[in-house]
């Protein structure tokens, strides 16, 4: 090394890029963080140092300069975020609700006789054509309707505040066999 290398001893002035960073930080950890970045800058850039220059109010310069730097993407970011909150759907329908629905639903299904929830699930849950459900059920198309019919009332008698009250099978009508 030359005598005439400018003396570039970082270590002496740590505590005041420190406490520099730590007044525009108000945090120890980003203070810290800042220094570091800046340090960073500094040794990448030390061609840019001029011999004649003052080392200390070049660091204190890149420090600065990396605060506002990153106080100016943390707004632009902050901005982005905003603008993509406004854009975005603000209102969620609860989803206890849905929960709360599905369950009144479930319940009023299950209290229905099982012979209009054998047919009811065939058709409405499960896709098939009334021909094909009367099939898998070993019975007619028209108690396959009749079935459906009266689970259909039941769940809309349900829906619109009655109580669930299963109905009794009959034995003797000649559609609920």
């Amino acid at each position: 090394m030359s005598g005439n290398a400018p003396k570039f001893d970082v270590t002496a002035l740590l505590p005041a890029l420190r406490r520099y960073a730590r007044a525009l930080t108000r945090d120890d950890a980003e203070a810290d963080d800042l220094v570091q970045d800046a340090l960073v800058r500094a040794y990448e850039g030390h061609a840019t140092f001029r011999p004649d220059g003052d080392l200390k109010s070049w660091l204190f310069s890149i420090l600065h300069n990396s605060f506002v730097s990153g106080t100016r993407r943390r707004r632009a970011y902050s901005a982005r975020i905003e603008r993509a909150a406004e854009l975005a759907d603000t209102e969620i329908p609860p989803d206890q609700e849905a929960r709360l629905r599905l369950a009144q639903v479930r319940t009023a299904f299950l209290a229905l006789p099982i012979e209009q929830r054998e047919a009811l699930h065939l058709i409405a849950i499960e896709g098939m054509a009334y021909g094909e459900a009367a099939d898998v059920l070993g019975i007619p198309v028209g108690t396959l309707m009749s079935r459906l019919g009266r689970a259909r009332a039941a769940l809309r008698e349900i829906e619109s505040g009655g109580n669930i009250i299963p109905l009794k099978r009959t034995r003797g009508r000649n559609d609920d066999r």
